[in-house]
Order: structure tokens, then sequence, then C-alpha cells
């Protein structure tokens, strides 16, 4: 029962962090780099279907829930973004398709999931780089609500199984930096 609740948690905290930075795009202060969100959605519904492979279940709710924002913000992005096919993006894309193409000749699941927690991870340190020098740049109740629906995702896989723990802890790991990238930032901002 408790990992049912802290799966459906992790979902709703997940679908909430999404809603400031809605506002923010239709307030025009935050456009949204429209391949990152292309990359991320398909990076989601990979991530989604090799833990589901894997067994996964309450779990799921929260890569599910981001997967569905992500997309959304991605269908904003057509219309109020920015960016298209930068070279960091082509290769980002490109380590999809690996991955897909090492999940089909592995069968196994796991490997699909570990390429892509590393590609999105590459754009989690590009944000942070980002947030460091432009703290402003970044709603910090979205990341607050993504690292809690990533640490209540852990909580919903109900032990320790690594595999299904990946996805999730990684969610945690890359809002906390964020985070901290903006309080670190807007530290040096205030020194200066």
């Amino acid at each position: 029962m408790f990992k049912e609740l802290a799966g459906y948690l992790s979902g709703i905290a997940i679908l909430l962090s999404f809603a400031p930075y809605i506002r923010d795009i239709f307030l025009f202060k935050t456009k949204p780099e429209r391949m990152s969100w292309l990359i991320w959605s398909i990076m989601g519904l990979i991530s989604f279907f090799s833990q589901f492979a894997k067994g996964a279940s309450y779990s799921l709710i929260m890569t599910g829930a981001q997967t569905l924002g992500d997309l959304f913000i991605f269908f904003l992005a057509l219309k109020y973004g920015l960016g298209g096919f930068l070279k960091r993006d082509k290769i980002a894309f490109a380590g999809i398709i690996l991955s897909l193409i090492l999940w089909y000749i592995t069968k196994e699941a796991a490997v699909a999931l570990f390429f892509i927690i590393l590609i999105d991870g590459t754009g989690a340190v590009l944000t942070m780089i980002k947030t460091y020098e432009h703290p402003e740049t970044e709603t910090v109740s979205s990341w607050v609500l993504t690292l809690a629906g990533g640490l209540l995702s852990c909580i919903a896989v109900g032990g320790f199984n690594f595999v299904l723990l990946a996805f999730p802890f990684y969610i945690f790991l890359a809002s906390l930096g964020v985070l901290t990238a903006i309080k670190l930032g807007r530290e040096k901002s205030l020194a200066s």
C-alpha cells in the first residue's frame, strides 16, 4: 500500500512540476529548446518501456508523468521555443538511436535505460552550468517538485532493485544538482 501511494504521489509531484514551467512559457519568461524537449520525450518513452520490461509497477507512474509533461512542453516549444538541430542535439539524438539498437541487439532493457540516463545526464550537466551562470532562468518550484517526484518514485520501487531504482534516483540527483546550481549561482550574483 505504501509503495502504491508513493508511486501516485511521485506522478502528482512530477505533473505539478510542469505547471510553473508552462506558466513561464506563456509569460514569455521561459523559451524551451525544441530539440532538448524532443530528446527528453523520446528518452522518457524508452525509459518507461525499459522499466516496464524489467517489471516496474508503481515507480512507472513518475516516468510516465515525466514523459507526458516532456511531450507537452515539446509541443509548446514548437511555437514558443528556440533552437533546433545543433551539433550537441544531433549527438544526443544519435545516442538515443544507439540505445535502441543496443536494446534490440542485447534484448536487455537495462542497456537502453543506462544509456538514456547517460544521455539525459549530459543535458542535466549543461543545464546546471547554464543555471549557475544565469540562476534566474530556472523555476525553483519546478525543480523541487521534480526532486520530490524522483524520491517518491524510488520509494515506490519498494526495495533495492538497481535497474528499477536507476532512473528515479537519477531524476532525484539531477534535480538536486540544478537546485544546487541555482543556490550557488545566486550566491555568486550577490557577491559580485
